[in-house]
């Protein structure tokens, strides 16, 4: 059974925008949310979300039906501006969504709300048409940026008052400018308002075997009264840096690995920064996962088995038994392209669009020889499960992966957001 598959008996409801390879759909998903309705424009990303038990429309073409329990979440595939969502008023719990990044990227041409690949307007307007109870936004770390710093303001006061729409023809800050005043005068009916707040994250905090830094607006219908500072606690960063270097010193993390050769521990313990090291303090927060760590297996997984260094030749061997866990050739390491290490969680995985320029594709192994990330390994790094099936070539796999939201991160948030709708809704 796919995970889309156990997700269609579930009684809260959810739709996914910009749904990519699916970690924010998963995510959404094992947080006990039913996917009533997904889209994407992506032609492999599409074959992916099918692959995994969707059921494909076209946009332009009949309007999928909402799907009761039990039945497989329909995927609108195209152009999210020529989608409606009229017909899903009042029936969905959380709207998820990462509107495309670029934009707001350092790797992108950063014309932010400038860029025809700014896809906040279209999360707006979903929820205008659909007034979901809570929205959960994910996004790159580039709208902090001082540059970016006002239009992220507001985005988030557009998500408060959804309902007051720009007019035609106006710019932002001049609707920016409405949306404050409105603000200020707290007007707007509680029906139509929502509670905004941001969260700049490190994926490593949250479980993830990846530096990644995201930030992830949560919104919430003002007349749900939801806990804010209750959904706050429960997304405080649980897994720790101090953590994993606490269990290196105490051997912890190497009784976990006795397959490490002793140089090899003797090299990563004389780059610990000895002032993180600070004995047993007592704390329960588990520590950071390494790119060891994933590809040992986390939360059941197998171990990955080697790729020789006589298979780096782009053969589908299905090496114990895996797929997408193929050796690929001609990885270099330089100045500013620096491979990941084993014994620190994996830099960013980067969709690669125009290349990966900094060595994030790129592993050296415990015996000095650097090669490839493969995909399955790519995947394990963004908490994807394994029976996960990505469609496409190499490059189109590690895009999806690239531009992804990490399952553990997003499920998280999305847990969060179960618990407080849960607990607003709980009769007194």
């Amino acid at each position: 059974m796919s995970e889309l598959e156990t997700f269609a008996n579930q009684d809260r409801t959810s739709v996914e925008l910009f749904a990519g390879g699916g970690g924010l759909v998963m995510a959404v998903g094992r947080a006990g949310f039913r996917p009533l309705l997904l889209n994407e424009l992506g032609k492999h990303a599409c074959d992916t979300l099918v692959a995994n038990g969707a059921r494909p429309y076209d946009v332009g073409g009949d309007r999928p039906p909402i799907p009761g329990l039990g039945e497989d979440p329909p995927l609108l595939r195209g152009d999210v501006a020529k989608v409606e969502f009229e017909h899903l008023c009042g029936q969905v719990d959380v709207l998820a969504g990462g509107p495309p990044c670029q934009p707001f990227s350092l790797g992108g041409n950063g014309r932010g709300d400038e860029d025809d690949r700014n896809g906040f307007p279209h999360m707006f307007r979903a929820v205008r048409e659909m007034r979901p109870k809570a929205v959960i936004c994910e996004n790159v770390r580039g709208l902090l940026r001082p540059s970016f710093a006002p239009y992220f303001e507001y985005i988030k006061r557009e998500f408060t008052l959804p309902f007051e729409q720009r007019r035609e023809g106006s710019a932002w800050h001049e609707h920016d400018a409405r949306l404050r005043g409105m603000i200020d005068d707290d007007c707007g009916s509680v029906e139509e308002r929502y509670d905004v707040a941001h969260f700049a994250v490190n994926a490593a905090d949250y479980g993830v075997p990846q530096i990644r830094n995201r930030v992830i607006i949560v919104a919430f219908r003002r007349d749900l009264g939801v806990n804010m500072a209750r959904f706050q606690e429960l997304v405080r960063p649980r897994f720790s840096e101090t953590r994993l270097y606490e269990s290196m010193a105490n051997g912890t993390y190497w009784d976990r690995h006795p397959e490490v050769p002793g140089h090899v521990r003797e090299m990563v313990m004389a780059r610990i920064p000895q002032q993180s090291v600070l004995g047993d303090t007592g704390e329960q927060e588990p520590a950071w996962r390494t790119l060891r760590d994933a590809i040992k297996g986390i939360d059941g997984q197998r171990t990955l088995p080697p790729i020789p260094a006589d298979h780096l030749d782009r053969e589908e061997r299905r090496l114990g038994g895996f797929v997408d866990h193929i050796g690929w050739p001609d990885a270099r390491i330089y100045k500013g392209h620096t491979p990941n290490e084993l014994d620190r969680p994996a830099k960013t995985v980067k969709a690669g669009v125009h290349g990966v320029p900094g060595g994030e594709s790129v592993v050296t192994l415990d015996d000095g020889f650097h090669r490839y990330m493969s995909v399955r390994e790519t995947a394990r790094v963004m908490t994807f499960p394994d029976d996960w099936t990505l469609a496409g070539s190499r490059g189109e796999k590690m895009r999806q992966l690239g531009n992804a939201v990490p399952v553990l991160l997003g499920q998280a948030f999305a847990e969060a957001v179960a618990i407080v709708l849960d607990e607003a809704e709980k009769p007194t």
